[in-house]
């Protein structure tokens, strides 16, 4: 089994699978018209001091950051530590 861990300050995210999108009268949008989904799930972290996220946690990161892998038949995205802007957590509603 292989797997891909992330050196140099880098956080190895997995993309969710897009779906096929559609307007409302039908029409599909081609990949190259539709904005990119920043988010996914972390899978590994380089060797990072006091890091505010973990393995398995979401997070949002800055379009067009960091570069897109196929590897062993999944998406991921390789990015830089400082290009996450946040984790997407779940909160009780009031």
């Amino acid at each position: 089994m292989r797997e891909l861990q992330p050196i140099n300050q880098h956080v190895l995210v997995e993309l969710h699978e897009e779906t096929e999108q559609q307007t409302a009268s039908g029409i599909i949008i081609p990949d190259s018209a539709r904005e990119k989904d920043n988010t996914g799930v972390v899978v590994a972290i380089s060797q990072i001091e006091s890091s505010e996220i973990s393995v398995g946690e979401k997070v949002m990161f800055k379009n067009r950051a960091g570069e897109e892998l196929d590897f062993e038949v999944k998406k991921y995205r390789m990015l830089p530590y400082a290009d996450i802007l946040g984790k997407i957590v779940e909160t009780e509603s009031i």
